[in-house]
């Protein structure tokens, strides 16, 4: 890069488990030379995390808000107008959003003028987005993000503040062509930015290992919410007991739907054959997907709207040499081309999703076949250097901007 830019990362709550695309996205620009500063809204809540974590060098900044008082936001306000002196007049750009999201959008303007930040982004186009767009304004710097899943079909999404966010950031990422499409009927010229780029693995931790000689083993990881459809996945285990099929299946993560598929286990009596693991770290997920004849991603669309952009794990186990077997709901078909890189069925059809779980247990050039090509899909369009490398572009693009016009004013 001609001239060195920092990069202010902006995210709701880090680090998370379930988050571990974002981590393989900090790492890879920090193997690029990209300076990188971290800035959370809350602190952890979970209780195990990803081992990459360890590896992140960009320090984490903590803009917390619990419990904030009158005088402590006009105090942050009083601390940041002596670094920002345009700070009172930029206001405006906060009317109508919540005094929380404005408090930290002060304190995160007042350390990007502090720590030399060139460009903020944030990942989801919720709370942190709302706080990227805010202090970008007061600090006089340009902003993207990246618009997942949730933050884009959710039934509590706010079209008018989601579109503002479109107009106003320098660039918008979403991470599938099906949202790409979405965004775009839906708001039109607001959109006009938005791109789409691929998460990124990172192939020398996702190594190819062919599915020739397999056990009977099914696997799926996910958070336990109603979208990634893992009810429908113990139904289709119950009719893959009924018909005398051998096999065990592992569901390897947490989340609030725990109990529920717990019950219905118990219920359809699958104690012996389905397992819920709880969480893992990434090491043993990729040993437990590695050894497994199957993946299975059923994602559906909940109730809520909620719904995958594109399930990062399904990406691993194709990368990995476990073939998979997906629903054909949002961005899934896009690397999910049924009989070519996996197998797809139609969303709440547990008996379709048997059937595809079944073949692929018995027929060991089926796996082969599909996990070859599945491979060779994820080394074309989700290499994490590749991938990020071109957000680097759009980050330096606009930060030298952003860096031309301060020069000028100054």
């Amino acid at each position: 890069m001609t001239e060195s830019i920092r990069v202010g990362y902006v995210l709701k709550r880090y680090p998370r488990y379930s988050e571990t695309f974002i981590v393989n996205e900090i790492l890879a620009h920090e193997a690029a030379g990209l300076e990188i500063e971290i800035f959370s809204l809350h602190p952890p809540n979970d209780s195990h995390f990803q081992d990459a974590i360890a590896r992140v060098r960009a320090p984490v900044n903590y803009l917390m808000a619990e419990g904030l008082k009158a005088l402590d936001f006009w105090t942050a306000l009083d601390e940041a107008s002596k670094v920002l002196p345009d700070l009172w007049n930029a206001h405006e750009a906060a009317r109508g959003e919540e005094i929380h999201n404005v408090y930290q959008a002060v304190l995160l303007a007042r350390e990007v003028h502090l720590k030399g930040i060139h460009h903020l982004h944030a990942h989801f186009a919720t709370s942190a987005t709302t706080v990227a767009r805010l202090a970008a304004f007061f600090a006089g710097v340009p902003y993207t993000f990246t618009a997942h899943a949730k933050d884009i079909f959710y039934e509590s999404v706010q079209p008018n503040d989601l579109r503002r966010k479109l107009s106003d950031a320098v660039a918008v990422i979403t991470v599938s062509d099906y949202n790409l499409e979405y965004l775009r009927n839906t708001y039109g010229s607001a959109a006009m930015r938005l791109q789409r780029v691929y998460n990124g693995l990172d192939f020398e931790q996702f190594s190819y290992d062919p599915p020739h000689d397999r056990p009977p083993r099914i696997i799926s990881v996910g958070r336990l919410i109603e979208k990634k459809g893992f009810a429908d996945l113990i139904e289709a285990c119950a009719i893959l007991t009924s018909r005398s099929c051998h096999f065990n299946c592992y569901i390897i993560g947490t989340g609030p739907l725990e109990a529920d598929l717990r019950a219905q286990i118990e219920r359809m009596g699958l104690q012996a054959t389905v397992s819920l693991l709880g969480p893992r770290p990434q090491s043993e997920v990729i040993k437990h997907v590695q050894s497994a004849a199957v993946f299975a991603a059923p994602c559906v669309i909940g109730t809520d709207g909620n719904r995958d952009g594109l399930p990062t794990t399904l990406l691993e186990a194709m990368a990995l040499g476990t073939p998979c077997v997906s629903t054909d709901v949002t961005g899934i078909p896009e690397v999910l081309h049924d009989e070519e890189t996996g197998l797809l069925v139609p969303q709440h059809d547990p008996d379709a999703l048997a059937t595809a779980i079944e073949r692929l247990l018995v027929d060991s050039i089926l796996r082969v076949q599909l996990a070859t090509r599945a491979r060779r899909l994820i080394e074309a369009e989700f290499d994490i250097h590749r991938n990020s490398a071109y957000l680097r572009a759009i980050f330096q693009a606009s930060a030298k901007v952003g860096i031309k016009a301060a020069r000028e004013v100054g």
